[in-house]
């Protein structure tokens, strides 16, 4: 027996069952509801949108035009005035806009002030500029020789697109521009009895455009 261990003294023994148990964790508390916004005001912000928007569209649809012709130096005598909504014509089956005709090279420039949408080659068109105006109408301008204007180039009345050509399906014929001005929103008081009436809600005739100016 080791000097420092004494004779009375006895081992402890623990019960392990006598150990308190290690507290349970607390109840994590409940998520937050989503916050919802009241039905009114989700009325109130729908119809200021509706509001923006109609004022948008009323903007555009009032805005002047200030048109002017698509090419440098032509006249009223450049285009046949009967030639827009004539029939047959083709696979679109009447002719939706007007043939300005001209030397091949002469400058062709915006009818109106805007923003160019497209510049590309497509089949029938060929070298083609699309630009979106005032009154939510797009103007088109088909067969160039050449493309100046890029996409999103803001426009003036004037500024250049490019040349007059015979590209596309105006291949072998004289050089003109095709030149069509359509609406983005219906003008249902123009729609007539004629082949495809219907669609002259959507279809200007382009040589009342520029002759009045754009005030049509």
């Amino acid at each position: 027996m080791h000097s420092d261990e004494r004779s009375g003294d006895k081992p402890v023994q623990v019960n392990p069952h006598s150990v308190p148990a290690a507290p349970a964790p607390a109840p994590a508390s409940p998520a937050a509801p989503a916050r919802t916004l009241p039905a009114t005001t989700r009325r109130r912000g729908l119809r200021r949108m509706l509001a923006a928007l109609a004022l948008v569209l009323a903007i555009g649809f009032l805005a002047p035009e200030f048109a002017v012709i698509p090419v440098e130096g032509a006249g009223p005598r450049d285009w046949n005035p009967r030639s827009f909504w004539f029939e047959p014509w083709g696979a679109s089956g009447v002719h939706k806009g007007i043939d300005i005709f001209a030397p091949t090279g002469r400058r062709v420039v915006a009818a109106t002030y805007g923003i160019v949408l497209f510049r590309g080659e497509i089949e029938r068109g060929g070298k083609v500029v699309v630009a979106l105006g005032p009154k939510w109408r797009l103007h088109y301008y088909a067969h160039l020789d050449t493309l100046q204007a890029g996409v999103l180039t803001p426009l003036l009345p004037g500024t250049p697109l490019g040349t007059v050509g015979d590209s596309g399906n105006a291949a072998g014929k004289p050089p003109h521009l095709h030149y069509t001005v359509a609406s983005l929103l219906p003008l249902p008081w123009k729609a007539t009895a004629q082949t495809q009436g219907w669609k002259r809600s959507f279809y200007l005739d382009p040589a009342e455009v520029v002759a009045a100016g754009g005030r049509r």
